[in-house]
């Protein structure tokens, strides 16, 4: 339980363990999934292909979106947060997409 508060908490800290931050983001992503799930409890996409083709392409989307947002705030001299990195965006995506899919109706 201790390394699950340690790992929330580990996103803010300076300088991160990466192990640790990407352990919060997926905690983080499963959250914002399971909190999704109270506001829009069925899925928006048809059982099937359709559905796991959202799940694979969506995660992939965010990530790309989440680089494109960071190298566009380092270029323009404002911090870069780790959500502004691919690898941080689609896991946080992948874990809330994982969350909906497994429990969405």
């Amino acid at each position: 339980m201790e390394l699950g508060f340690h790992s929330l908490a580990k996103p803010f800290r300076k300088p991160p363990n990466p192990w640790l931050a990407a352990l919060g983001y997926a905690i983080f992503g499963a959250l914002a999934g399971g909190l999704s799930l109270l506001v829009l409890p069925a899925h928006l996409t048809p059982a099937g292909i359709p559905r796991l083709a959202n799940l694979l392409l969506t995660p992939l989307a965010v990530g790309l979106c989440m680089g494109a947002m960071g190298a566009w705030r380092a270029k323009r001299g404002d911090s870069v947060l780790r959500i502004d990195r691919f690898s941080y965006g689609y896991l946080f995506a992948l874990t809330m997409a994982l969350v909906r899919f497994q429990f969405a109706h």
